[in-house]
């Protein structure tokens, strides 16, 4: 378990996982490695997102969850999107009153380049915001910021589905799309396997 306390120095620690899919892996690795080139756009890092959404957090505690076949078979079935890796790692935000939220982060393919959003949630499963980190496609394809905040309060029981509960954005729609199918798919691992913590 790593400890990131909302100091620099804690909070300065690079973000590279591993991953048990091959799949995942090489995404990571592209994702990170890449050069800047002029559609290249990285927002915030791991750590300022973190800082942002908790900024009175004591403590912020990296975990690590693997899934079992069943767990990754019941979260597809719920969520209906696939579970590219049993490997899940997570933040937990403590304050003066215990646990303040949780975030979680995704790096995926959107059509050729990768993004990286994270999704913060609170206690109770709801979202509490939703962050773009980082996004190499054109900024054509940039879903605006009033278009994340749409997922506020949404739980893994909301009709978080594209043109049904969640409504399209012009020009964005493979992102759109991946986007509120990770979201979908956090918020149900939230509450089928994530431990609740105080």
């Amino acid at each position: 378990m790593e400890t990131l306390s909302p100091g620099r120095g804690a909070l300065a620690r690079t973000f590279l996982q591993s991953d048990v899919t091959i799949r995942s892996v090489l995404i990571a690795f592209f994702f990170f490695s890449m050069p800047y080139h002029a559609n290249a756009q990285v927002y915030l890092t791991r750590d300022e997102a973190l800082r942002v959404h908790f900024p009175r957090a004591m403590s912020i505690d990296r975990k690590t969850l693997y899934l079992t076949d069943g767990q990754v078979e019941q979260i597809q079935a719920q969520a209906r999107a696939s579970v590219e890796s049993k490997l899940v790692t997570y933040y937990v935000a403590r304050g003066s009153r215990g646990v303040d939220g949780y975030a979680f982060l995704e790096t995926h393919i959107v059509r050729t380049m990768p993004e990286t959003f994270m999704v913060v949630v609170d206690p109770h499963g709801s979202v509490r915001a939703v962050e773009l980190l980082a996004f190499y496609e054109p900024e054509d394809y940039l879903p605006p910021k009033r278009w994340l905040a749409l997922f506020a309060d949404k739980t893994a029981r909301s009709d978080l589905w594209l043109k049904r509960g969640v409504q399209n954005t012009v020009g964005a729609t493979l992102t759109a799309q991946s986007i509120t199918e990770g979201i979908r798919r956090i918020l149900v691992m939230y509450e089928l396997v994530i431990p609740k913590e105080r």
